[in-house]
């Protein structure tokens, strides 16, 4: 057994799986097949598997009743399945959190797995945060459902399969808006909310694709699923299109009604992953967070971090730490001197506040030092996280006064995955300690 596997594959037989599990595995998602519904239990009982995928044309029977099963087993951990097969469009009892249409490309597969996965880490800090606040007389919002329309942006010429396409999603019960070229269509992105992005590459592949990877260099836009609509015929290649942040690929021999529910299992996917991130948005405004940064304050963190700690437990998912403590600089020095450190500390807590994931929690444990409890992350990630807010911070310039140039701040790091049997707290000592002893370096 693949002691490693974070992803499991329901299948009778390798005719999808097979594929798909080795591109998986080659990608870094390693996984494991169970050929039943037992076997998948018993694997689900061993491993800390991080979501489940369900070919329907071969897991038997009741794959609905199995995908609900397969969650229950795991709780209080949240489990994404998705299945392979086709959307039927019927969201009542939908125990699937996405349907995928046939072939699914290990590439494509990887990209939703990464927004389920964080979605439902997600998920598992809000209900975490509704407690911790709760013990303090804050009652946060919960996620909100919207019920208006899934809104649809179609970018490209009005050729007359684009134009049926639009027409079934319409049909779906979409909300539809044109854009004509990359530039209105951009316009569009940043002036509304979209649940999805269909993609017409007639005689423009590359600037469909073009578009596509904008979206993904684009923090607000980056969630956003994208549906590349080919042409019959097309040099673009599927891992071209996955690796560029294409969602799902289709073309006109497919029927528009299919590739309508498609991009609308896409939008329902979106919605409620935007509706659990602004639910932590939320929290920012919840009047316990530190005045001047914006994050939590030393004693939030450290009733929040004991929680996180027991969840990570029970969930059965890493847990890391990391501090930020500003360098001892001589223009930093200087700067803490005159009092424009002082000044500058709101920015930089507001920056590690902004550059950290929803499912994080940043605070300020004291005027110069910040931590982070990163969920569901290892060590090797949580300080690749913790470098990244370095380098964006260390790159910015700070007023110095008119008589002298702008200062910038550098960051002294420690990090410390929290071990079995380990405190949350111990875990932060650690953390705080390494930073210091890279100070002392």
């Amino acid at each position: 057994m693949a002691v490693d596997a974070r992803i499991l594959i329901v299948a009778r037989d390798d005719v999808r799986a097979g594929p798909l599990a080795e591109g998986l595995d080659r990608l870094g998602w390693r996984t494991i097949t169970a050929r039943g519904p037992y076997a998948a239990l018993a694997a689900l009982g061993d491993l800390p598997i991080e979501a489940v995928i369900v070919d329907l044309a071969s897991a038997g029977p009741e794959t609905q009743g199995l995908a609900r099963r397969l969650k229950a087993a795991v709780a209080p951990r949240r489990l994404p399945v998705i299945a392979i097969g086709d959307p039927d469009g019927d969201q009542r009892n939908q125990a699937f959190d996405l349907t995928l249409s046939p072939p699914l490309h290990p590439s494509q597969a990887a990209l939703r797995l990464e927004s389920l996965v964080r979605t439902a880490v997600a998920e598992e800090e809000f209900e975490l945060r509704l407690e911790t606040f709760g013990d303090r007389g804050r009652r946060l919002d919960l996620p909100e459902t919207s019920e208006a329309p899934v809104r649809i942006l179609a970018v490209g010429e009005p050729a007359p399969q684009f134009l049926a396409l639009s027409n079934a999603l319409q049909s779906s019960g979409a909300e539809v808006v044109g854009a004509f070229t990359a530039y209105t269509a951009f316009d569009y992105l940043h002036e509304r909310a979209f649940d999805a992005v269909v993609l017409w590459a007639g005689d423009s592949q590359q600037e469909a694709l073009s578009i596509a990877a904008g979206m993904r260099r684009n923090t607000r836009l980056f969630h956003i699923p994208a549906l590349l609509y080919l042409k019959a015929e097309s040099y673009v290649t599927m891992s071209e299109a996955f690796h560029r942040g294409i969602s799902d690929v289709a073309s006109p021999q497919t029927p528009e009604v299919e590739t309508a529910m498609r991009v609308m299992e896409l939008a329902r996917s979106f919605r409620r992953g935007e509706s659990i991130r602004a639910a932590l948005e939320k929290a920012r405004s919840s009047g316990l967070m530190d005045a001047a940064t914006g994050l939590f304050t030393r004693d939030l963190f450290a009733a929040h971090l004991a929680r996180l700690s027991k969840a990570a437990v029970e969930r059965a998912r890493p847990l890391s730490i990391c501090v930020l403590r500003i360098a001892e600089k001589a223009d930093t020095a200087w700067a803490r001197q005159n009092g424009w450190l002082d000044r500058a500390i709101p920015q930089i807590g507001s920056m590690v506040g902004r550059l950290v994931r929803v499912e994080d929690t940043p605070a300020r444990l004291a005027t110069e030092v910040f931590a982070l409890a990163l969920p569901a992350t290892n060590q090797n990630a949580a300080r690749a996280a913790a470098e990244r807010i370095a380098a964006v911070i260390s790159c910015t310039a700070f007023d110095a006064g008119d008589d002298r140039p702008p200062f910038v701040c550098e960051f002294d790091i420690g990090v410390a995955e929290v071990q079995p049997g380990e405190g949350a707290v111990k875990a932060l000592e650690r953390a705080a300690a390494s930073a210091l002893k890279r100070d002392a370096v």
